[in-house]
């Protein structure tokens, strides 16, 4: 029994005992917890203020960095505002000057004015005593020579008429023999300098187009990386594309129409969907020349409907179609030959010709410009034999090859078609004129006029519409300075192309100049 009740008061005690280490256990792992979680706290505290102090230095770092780009920024708009007003101020004091020169020629001309208004009075009242004279004078010399005035003029007049045929004469006899002599050379050198001229602006005109970017950024994109991106564009569209010559644009640069607008499209495509890479752009070229054939053959077939033409070989449509992308001096060549294919319809109902085959033969007359092979014979050959090729008419064939007159004509078509097409061609506006022979037009305008004696100046203006004449007034005379405007008129009429009409206006005025000193 007392074992029993020392067992339990011994294993009370040992729980006792454990609870009391325990808690003292518990007790000092808390503490320790504690101290731990205030130690990281104090270190979480110690990193958020050094991170503050590195933000807030970092920030002032900014502060002043804009602060200083804003005042750079102000200081250059207040320069550009400074020099724009001393520009202003010194334009300001130059209007200011030529004001008060102004006013100044303008008294000096009042006082000239009234001076020459005085002479005028002075030189009327002696112009009669002058006459007189004169007529004094005539009379004797008439005494003295045995002549009157106006046999003596006409003397003198034949004379010199008979002088200056006979020196004309010699100089065309030696001028004709000097142009034989030099015309093979000098005609040589005139076609080379024509090449050398204009071959270059012709291939430009003819071989380029352009695609307009919005900035740079794209252009790097369609370079690609290592311009992987624009070869495979150039190896799927055949066009050659230049991106650092213009800014904001592109250069597509290629003999076809057809394919730099494949090109134009595709890249467009490409731009506005913004994924560029060579597996994309072989998709997108691929997509686009399809559609670009297909609507080849849709205007060659509605083309041919409009006009109401049956029965044309496909490969004829789509060629028709094709020169939707053709041009000719400026003139788009499905424009011309549809507007040649009119006049032709028109002019053979107007003559009891067959409409419809000179309307098909209007239409196809130019098809020999849109196959790239066989470049070296004649479009109107190569045109012909396309027609003959898929069973044309054989008048329709003739009027396709004759309209250069390259063969001969047989069909009654033939000269309707080739009036035409020159009709349709040179008509004012039709197509663009080259910047050199419009200046040469002007220039042998003004050099025609300046020919005759007695011309002072010439002025062609209004773009080469109109002729300004200005005569010496003491060496031409009313009555003559008519004669003179039709002659130039005739001139122009005879030795000169140009589209439309030429006004030829000859101007004669007298001056009176006096100077007060």
């Amino acid at each position: 029994m007392d074992i029993a009740i020392y067992i339990i008061l011994s294993l009370i005690v040992g729980i006792a005992i454990g609870r009391y280490l325990l808690a003292l256990l518990f007790t000092k792992q808390t503490q320790e917890a504690q101290e731990k979680v205030k130690s990281i706290i104090k270190e979480a505290d110690q990193e958020a203020e050094h991170l503050k102090k590195k933000k807030l230095l970092e920030a002032k770092e900014k502060f002043l960095q804009l602060k200083s780009e804003h005042e750079k920024e102000v200081s250059q708009r207040n320069n550009t505002i400074s020099q724009k007003e001393n520009t202003l101020r010194q334009k300001e004091q130059s209007v200011n000057q030529k004001l008060e020169n102004l006013n100044r020629e303008k008294q000096e001309l009042d006082a000239t004015r009234k001076q020459l208004d005085k002479l005028v009075e002075i030189n009327e009242s002696k112009s009669e005593e002058v006459e007189q004279i004169k007529l004094q004078h005539i009379k004797q010399l008439e005494g003295i020579a045995g002549v009157t005035a106006e046999e003596a003029k006409n003397q003198l007049v034949d004379s010199l008429r008979e002088e200056a045929r006979s020196q004309a004469i010699s100089q065309i006899k030696d001028i004709v023999d000097e142009a034989k002599l030099t015309a093979t050379k000098e005609a040589k050198k005139v076609v080379i300098q024509t090449i050398q001229r204009t071959a270059t602006e012709s291939a430009i005109e003819n071989t380029v187009s352009i695609f307009n970017i919005e900035n740079d950024e794209i252009k790097g994109r369609i370079i690609g990386r290592e311009g992987r991106n624009i070869r495979a564009l150039e190896a799927a569209t055949g066009v050659e594309i230049i991106v650092d010559d213009t800014p904001e644009a592109i250069i597509l640069s290629g003999f076809d129409p057809v394919r730099r607008e494949i090109a134009r499209l595709a890249l467009h495509r490409l731009v506005t969907d913004g994924r560029i890479h060579p597996a994309r752009i072989e998709e997108v070229v691929a997509k686009t020349r399809t559609q670009i054939e297909d609507e080849i053959v849709e205007i060659g077939e509605r083309t041919a409907i409009d006009l109401g033409i049956h029965g044309l070989h496909p490969e004829l449509i789509r060629m028709v179609g094709r020169m939707r992308y053709r041009s000719s001096y400026g003139q788009n060549l499905l424009q011309h030959s549809r507007e040649v294919a009119n006049f032709a319809a028109t002019m053979a109902a107007e003559l009891g010709l067959n409409v419809k085959h000179a309307k098909r033969a209007g239409l196809l007359h130019d098809i020999g410009k849109v196959p790239d092979d066989n470049p070296e014979l004649p479009h109107a050959i190569l045109g012909m034999q396309l027609a003959e090729k898929y069973k044309e008419h054989p008048d329709v064939c003739n009027a396709i090859g004759a309209h250069h007159d390259e063969v001969e004509m047989t069909a009654m078509i033939s000269p309707i078609v080739q009036a035409c097409d020159a009709i349709s061609g040179a008509r004012p506006g039709a197509r663009r004129e080259v910047v050199e022979s419009y200046i040469k037009r002007l220039k042998e305008l003004e050099d025609l006029a300046l020919s005759y004696p007695g011309v002072e100046k010439t002025f062609a203006i209004q773009a080469g519409r109109e002729l300004r004449v200005i005569v010496e007034s003491e060496k031409i005379s009313d009555a003559q300075a008519e004669i003179l405007a039709a002659d130039i008129s005739n001139r122009i009429q005879t030795e000169m192309t140009y589209p439309g009409q030429i006004k030829v206006t000859v101007i004669r005025e007298i001056r009176s100049v006096a100077y007060a000193k």
